[in-house]
């Protein structure tokens, strides 16, 4: 018979992330603010919120240093704890490419985003925003699967991961709408190669996402 998870843990590292998984998520909002920031044409507060995004990382970056520290030696989990730790790393790389994304646009002195790329950039962002909400939702979810180990609350969460793939895969169709647009323009090269590689940057953000997917998905299979 498997012991409840909780019952072994004064606090459980769900706990902490879905705290990280939260943070991550009020993270991709102003992200989302600083790229419709970015492609409008009198943006004036993009620096602060790239610094805010900045912020946030930092302080999930004391939570999944929490997470990591907080696993005592000898604890039986019914997961490896280095599952939790693969996990953690992959929702945290989210906030890393979020935060790679707005670095690499702030590399350009000049703002702004072709004008007839502006519409595939928002798809793009919005494609890759739906994988961080629904990260938040799985490690909810999963919270509730290792408190009872109900078989019905595991298909939730399969769900979820499933939801997770379709997103990355529509994330990866809008990431090459915009390569495709970006490289046959007739515009300047060094344009051409930035809006390539944000495309890309962005892009990773579902990758991540859905790599934590897949990292769930072994936690609820041991």
């Amino acid at each position: 018979m498997r012991i409840p998870f909780l019952s072994l843990f004064m606090t459980s590292p769900f706990d902490g992330l879905q705290e990280h998984a939260e943070k991550v998520k009020e993270c991709a909002l102003v992200f989302q603010q600083a790229i419709e920031c970015h492609i409008s044409k009198d943006c004036k507060n993009f620096e602060e919120l790239r610094e805010k995004v900045i912020k946030l990382e930092s302080e999930a970056d004391v939570i999944k240093r929490r997470i990591r520290g907080h696993i005592p030696k000898g604890t039986v989990m019914p997961v490896d704890k280095f599952q939790v730790f693969r996990y953690l790393k992959e929702q945290d790389q989210v906030l890393d490419a979020v935060e790679d994304t707005l670095d690499w646009i702030s590399f350009r002195a000049k703002p702004g985003i072709p004008e007839a790329l502006a519409k595939d950039i928002f798809h793009l962002v919005d494609a890759v925003i739906e994988p961080i909400e629904e990260l938040s939702r799985m490690v909810a979810e999963a919270r509730k699967y290792f408190k009872t180990f109900s078989e019905k609350q595991r298909i939730v969460v399969k769900d979820i991961i499933h939801n997770l793939r379709q997103m990355e895969h529509d994330a990866d169709t809008a990431e090459d709408m915009v390569k495709q647009k970006a490289l046959n323009m007739e515009i300047d090269p060094v344009t051409v190669f930035h809006m390539v590689r944000l495309a890309e940057t962005i892009g990773s953000i579902a990758d991540h996402a859905e790599n934590a997917g897949d990292m769930m998905r072994a936690m609820i299979a041991t």
